[in-house]
């Protein structure tokens, strides 16, 4: 291909010098890659005429083509560009995506109306350095290693329900909890729940509570007045403050992982990503107002972090 760029280059001037200059070559240079091409096609492309080269019948019937094929991978590669600068990829967990992200996210568009973000919603890690993602927001106890890492907010966890389920269900002790219907009752965040007032685990008798595989689901339910649910109140805000979910029990506990933004090396420079990183971060802070929760507390110990 070098050859080639080359040969497209010198065929365009009919000059060696020139074409050497436009591609910050010697005139050496360009003529030992001329020399490989034709070897490599067994016929001349250019004729020595005086002091200058000109083209074989063979190079002027090519050149054209070989012209028009460099445009048209000029182009490709321009929309490609066009296309990474406008579309940011974001990859991010269902509950933050479903429930915190996705309602803010039109506030980002009327900020950068020239942007178009593409959110996937997957609880799997993405590997961003093979992926079409921009960036990911990602649960993890400590910065990823390996790509820049944006500490957003903590989990706290505490128990959700929906007042008319609370009126026929009065939850005045943890004994009364652990007796009533408890939504995925096995899910690890009641063990931290209850441990963390050093209760022991949240075993025990009690009604067998519906096992779902997420937040969103448990949160639902717990809407719908099937149970209580153990949730983290962020993510639910709007719930708890049209009175669909109260909070019975005044403690909090907090998980040991924290949502990051994170996102490779190579990409901390680009607009799009340093928008999104500056108004998610604004946007974290605004919605934690005076930080009822705690969620804007780092971790302990969190380890070195990469900045912009």
């Amino acid at each position: 291909m070098s050859a080639v760029r080359v040969f497209e280059a010198a065929s365009r001037h009919e000059n060696f010098s020139r074409a050497a200059e436009e591609l910050a070559m010697t005139q050496a240079g360009v003529s030992y890659q001329m020399k490989l091409l034709e070897e490599r096609l067994g016929a001349p492309l250019f004729i020595r005429k005086g002091r200058s080269m000109i083209l074989t019948d063979l190079g002027r019937r090519i050149a054209p083509r070989v012209t028009d094929a460099f445009k048209a991978l000029g182009d490709a590669f321009a929309i490609a560009r066009a296309e990474s600068d406008t579309i940011l990829g974001i990859t991010a967990p269902r509950t933050l995506a479903t429930n915190w992200l996705a309602g803010r996210l039109g506030e980002f568009h009327i900020a950068h109306p020239d942007l178009a973000v593409r959110l996937d919603v997957t609880d799997q890690m993405v590997d961003l350095d093979s992926s079409e993602f921009d960036v990911a927001i990602r649960g993890l106890p400590a910065p990823a290693p390996g790509l820049i890492s944006h500490f957003l907010m903590r989990m706290p966890v505490t128990p959700l329900v929906n007042p008319s389920f609370l009126a026929n269900h009065p939850l005045e002790t943890l004994a009364d909890l652990r007796s009533t219907v408890r939504l995925s009752p096995d899910d690890d965040w009641w063990d931290l729940w209850f441990e963390s007032q050093e209760v022991g685990d949240a075993g025990g008798a009690g009604p067998t509570g519906i096992r779902f595989e997420s937040q969103v689901l448990d949160g639902h339910a717990a809407i719908a007045g099937h149970g209580v649910a153990i949730l983290s109140p962020p993510m639910f805000q709007p719930a708890i403050d049209a009175g669909l979910l109260v909070q019975p029990f005044p403690h909090v506990a907090t998980y040991g992982h924290a949502f990051w933004l994170v996102y490779p090396e190579h990409k901390r420079n680009m607009a799009k990503v340093r928008a999104l990183r500056d108004w998610l971060l604004d946007a974290v802070r605004r919605a934690a107002g005076d930080d009822p929760y705690g969620i804007l507390v780092p971790l302990p110990d969190p380890g070195p972090t990469q900045s912009p």
